[in-house]
């Protein structure tokens, strides 16, 4: 029975005091840093030291990924801009109003993914426009990474800070 017990509290789906939520919220930025325009972050690391082959296949990847976030974004742009927009109204709505911790959880993961997802989808279609190459490739690559990181750890920081206020005022409510 204790056994029983135990594994229900390890994967209980409370958000805020789960350690499935934290690993999740953990392994999410991780993957969101580390990839930017689906170009892995160790191409881009040896791609600075504007080594021929390197920098070939960084220019190579960020080619192909520009040219497919673009087509996707000129075909189904407005249909997934209004799905994450729905989306996301109805975890504010879910979170807000109705005080729902799940809801309150994934809202704390999806807004600042969709603000990341907007600067690389930015960043696309300014390749596309006016691509780059070589040094100057690197420096906008590392840092738009940059920003995704600042993203990422203001992100941690106030879902830390929120996820300790919920926990200690669901303690001690009456």
């Amino acid at each position: 029975m204790e056994s029983t017990i135990a594994l229900l509290r390890l994967l209980d789906f409370q958000t805020f005091d789960s350690l499935w939520y934290w690993m999740a919220v953990m392994v999410t930025f991780a993957v969101a840093s580390n990839w930017l325009l689906g170009v892995p972050f160790d191409v881009l690391f040896r791609a600075r030291k504007l080594d021929a082959p390197h920098l070939a296949d960084l220019e190579a990847l960020v080619d192909v990924n520009v040219r497919r976030i673009v087509e996707i974004n000129a075909y189904l742009g407005v249909a997934i801009t209004i799905m994450v927009a729905f989306s996301l109204s109805v975890l504010v709505v879910l979170s807000i109003f109705y005080r729902v911790e799940l809801a309150q959880g994934l809202l704390a993961l999806a807004a600042p993914l969709t603000l990341i997802m907007v600067m690389n989808m930015r960043l696309a279609h300014q390749l596309n426009a006016v691509p780059l190459h070589g040094r100057d490739l690197v420096q906008r690559l590392f840092r738009v990474r940059l920003w995704t990181q600042v993203v990422s750890m203001i992100a941690l920081f106030f879902t830390a800070m929120y996820g300790m206020y919920a926990v200690i005022s669901a303690q001690y409510s009456f």
